[in-house]
């Protein structure tokens, strides 16, 4: 495989970036949402400065953003992660790629803690956290329903700066 490169996301990768979404929607791991948003939406629900795509040979094949967890300007720095892997690029170290160098852009902006949602049974996406220093705080069960009407539980973890 050609090496992956990780640069900014911008608003011409969100063709790719929304069919990545959409691969996520349909595995029923990835988020509770029952479609994809639009652009717009998207766009106003997530920070501006980090944004992340992988790219390998002129192909988007992954994304990393950040949201605001609360719009209380005490938790100005916790925010949570969004981090998806096309599915033809799975175990290739993509997503964990992706989220170190999110980590690192995170601690430059001020961010000082990351949280993550996980479905339960996304057992990858957990693995990938823990890799990058994560650490299971919670269990949320029952939490949400997904697309088919199913209650699920989430793991939620996070990771603490050491530099903030």
């Amino acid at each position: 495989m050609n090496k992956c490169m990780i640069r900014r996301m911008n608003e011409l990768d969100w063709e790719r970036v929304s069919e990545i979404y959409i691969q996520g929607l349909e595995t029923n791991l990835s988020t509770f949402q029952t479609e994809c948003p639009s652009f717009e939406e998207w766009n106003a629900s997530h920070l501006e400065d980090c944004r992340l795509v992988a790219v390998i040979e002129d192909q988007v094949v992954g994304f990393a953003a950040l949201s605001p967890t609360s719009k209380r300007e005490v938790y100005r720095g916790v925010v949570e992660v969004s981090l998806y892997v096309d599915a033809g690029f799975k175990n290739c170290k993509i997503g964990t790629t992706l989220l170190k160098t999110l980590i690192v852009d995170s601690e430059k902006k001020g961010y000082w803690t990351l949280c993550s949602s996980i479905i339960a049974e996304n057992v990858a996406s957990i693995r990938v956290h823990e890799r990058c220093g994560f650490r299971q705080v919670g269990y949320r069960e029952k939490i949400a329903k997904d697309r088919f009407g199913r209650w699920r539980n989430t793991i939620i973890m996070e990771k603490r700066s050491n530099l903030i």
